[in-house]
């Protein structure tokens, strides 16, 4: 306890600004890109919301100082981890916390767990672990901290706790990607405010001075201030932005098991008439076809003599080659540069995909992996019906995708991409690639 007239060490959230009474950055980015793109009525899958961003602050300080109902400590799987945010908050809390916790039994990577905050001036301390990053598990490890976020924020709704303090849950020991991680802890805290909102009054994300950089240059992306920062940030947002809950997307997990593959899942009363099975749906799967003699099928090709039917199943082969190998290469350095990403739907309802041209450094990537991270981004995308929007704002000559790879990705992707592709929007065009779009329009 503070002495008597000494001012507290502890900080009252209640007296720090929102993140939407904060100043607004003034972006140096392709603004007329963004403007003409909301002309568009294009809007961001995150949305300008004035009531959420005055639910959201961002404050440099130590996330164990803060009065508010619970915060959020990072640390392993036997809650023995000795980092910054761990130290100061044993530190503060007292010898009682240590108690707590050996009781506790340890605590899963992603699982969220509760103790008294003792004599922190938080109630409570929310204790989760955040995964070991490596990039070849990128997906696990994606996986994990969202549910670190998410098990911490679903933990304080069922506690009734109106505000808590976040402190950074990846940590450096780890070795997540800063970057990487505050992608995932914005968008997983901006979606759960969006469906659960009235239930908490006051996030607060607690940074360190090195981090606080990259919190200032991500939250636009998830928390815009305005209509104008929201146009501005949408270019910058990742390819994969999660689902309703920010969850990330594993299109290879989405696969749907029929109950009764030997009969259509539409028709439910059919199910009551004992054993009346249309067995003419039996073999009709992928996996109980026949495929023949490949190697007669690639010698016919050879002489001419293969039937449109075999050419496309021969081209469907191939596609799933490449398919195969995009969902097991590390494709994190092409993902890094932010050139495909998803956005939202038009006023069709269509999928929006974004192209940022100036992204694409032709010469300096390898275009196979860039054929590769578009048929992974694309996949599950090019099912339905959706649009592309290309910016070629502020290109030069080591962005400008040649012919040869143009054709490469027309003659690998599979068919669903020309026949559900229903508008290319070509933003900021000079005058040769007005010409080179028109030599190269696909005929779909």
């Amino acid at each position: 306890m503070d002495p008597l007239g000494a001012p507290s060490q502890f900080v009252d959230v209640d007296t720090l600004p929102s993140w939407g009474n904060s100043c607004e950055e003034q972006l140096t980015t392709s603004d007329t890109a963004a403007e003409t793109y909301q002309e568009e009525t294009i809007r961001s899958p995150f949305l300008y919301n004035k009531d959420i961003n005055g639910k959201v602050v961002l404050w440099k300080g130590d996330v164990a100082l803060l009065n508010c109902t619970a915060i959020v400590n990072t640390s392993n799987e036997s809650l023995t981890d000795k980092n910054p945010v761990s130290e100061s908050i044993f530190m503060l809390a007292g010898p009682d916390l240590k108690e707590d916790l050996q009781k506790l039994r340890g605590c899963r990577t992603g699982e969220a767990k509760l103790t008294k905050g003792f004599n922190l001036a938080a109630r409570f301390i929310i204790h989760t672990v955040g995964p070991k990053y490596k990039s070849r598990y990128r997906t696990a490890a994606e996986s994990s901290l969202y549910s670190c976020y998410r098990n911490v924020l679903q933990l304080a709704k069922e506690q009734s706790m109106s505000s808590v303090g976040f402190c950074v849950i990846n940590s450096a020991k780890r070795g997540y990607p800063l970057e990487d991680a505050t992608h995932i802890a914005l968008r997983t805290v901006r979606r759960f405010l969006e469906i659960h909102g009235e239930t908490i009054e006051k996030v607060v994300f607690a940074v360190s001075e090195l981090e606080e950089a990259t919190y200032q240059k991500l939250l636009p992306l998830y928390f815009p201030r305005s209509l104008k920062e929201e146009s501005c940030s949408l270019p910058y947002l990742p390819a994969d932005i999660g689902n309703a809950e920010g969850e990330p997307v594993v299109p290879e997990r989405q696969i749907r098991i029929s109950e009764k593959p030997g009969a259509p899942e539409d028709n439910q009363e059919e199910e009551d008439e004992g054993l009346g099975v249309d067995l003419s749906f039996i073999g009709s799967h992928a996996f109980a076809r026949m495929e023949g003699d490949i190697d007669k099928q690639r010698r016919l090709i050879l002489q001419g003599q293969l039937s449109e039917a075999a050419l496309q199943k021969q081209h469907q082969r191939n596609y799933n080659r490449w398919l195969c190998q995009a969902r097991s290469e590390d494709l994190s350095d092409i993902a890094s540069l932010k050139a495909l990403y998803q956005t939202g739907v038009d006023n069709c309802g269509r999928t929006v995909m974004v192209v940022v041209g100036r992204n694409i450094p032709v010469t300096l990537i390898d275009m196979d992996k860039a054929l590769l991270y578009f048929i992974h981004v694309m996949d599950h995308i090019a099912v339905k019906e959706y649009v592309l929007v290309y910016f070629h704002t502020l290109t030069s000559e080591y962005n400008h995708l040649d012919s040869d790879f143009l054709k490469k990705l027309y003659d690998v992707v599979d068919v669903k991409y020309k026949r559900n592709l229903k508008a290319v929007y070509f933003v900021h065009p000079t005058f040769r690639s007005k010409i080179f779009s028109r030599a190269l329009h696909p005929p779909w």
